[in-house]
């Protein structure tokens, strides 16, 4: 039993959870092991090296690929989903949902994403475009940037998802700083951060991705 790992801060508390569940003393290990960027999980996911993953919302949209009702999730702004203004349009090779998102919402520019993003936007936030706050302004729904997906061992994943979304979890002191010195991203901005990120999937947040994922296949058709 393999999970892949978004070695994102978005996920953190997610993985926390995983060290400390009872079931998975083997898949701690697999966890460090399978680490990676959201596109390098999402083509693991695909050759089904990994049992579970958090992939790509575009990527989770597949026939017949299992899901649960948690992932990431932005109730208003992310601040690690951007767009820099006054450059040109680029994608960003560590994503994928979030270089739709760009095109879905017309906006063009440099596709920014993750622990990176986040930092470029602490130290200059008039230099960006927060993604998912223009999504939710202008649909009044959250945004869901991934989800759980799963190739092997549904059962045993579904109690995972299920035990994590009635969990508050507490990031101990020491991973904080292990995690700010990586990033050069402060504790307290890494916490507000967090405040930011939510994992469940329910009604609202499934309307919000069903949107995206109708808008994106139009995107696609009027491209061909």
């Amino acid at each position: 039993m393999v999970f892949g790992k978004i070695d994102y801060i978005n996920l953190l508390p997610f993985h926390i959870f995983l060290k400390k569940y009872k079931m998975v003393n083997a898949l701690k290990k697999a966890c460090e092991y399978k680490k990676s960027y959201p596109a390098a999980v999402n083509k693991k996911f695909k050759k089904r090296l990994v049992g579970g993953a958090v992939i790509s919302s575009i990527e989770s949209n597949k026939k017949n690929l299992k899901t649960l009702p948690l992932g990431i999730v932005a109730k208003k702004n992310v601040k690690s989903v951007l767009v820099e203004k006054n450059t040109v349009s680029a994608s960003d090779p560590h994503s994928a949902t979030s270089n739709v998102l760009a095109k879905v919402l017309g906006i063009e520019g440099k596709v920014l994403i993750g622990d990176k993003a986040l930092k470029a936007y602490i130290k200059n936030p008039d230099n960006y475009i927060d993604l998912a706050k223009i999504w939710t302004e202008k649909y009044r729904l959250p945004f869901v940037f991934a989800r759980l997906s799963i190739n092997s061992h549904f059962n045993i994943y579904k109690k995972i998802s299920d035990s994590f979304k009635n969990k508050r979890i507490r990031i101990p002191t020491y991973i904080l700083n292990k995690y700010a010195h990586e990033r050069q991203i402060s504790q307290k901005d890494i916490k507000e951060y967090l405040k930011l990120i939510s994992y469940n999937i329910g009604e609202k947040e499934k309307r919000g991705l069903k949107l995206f994922l109708k808008k994106s296949t139009q995107l696609n058709h009027n491209l061909k």
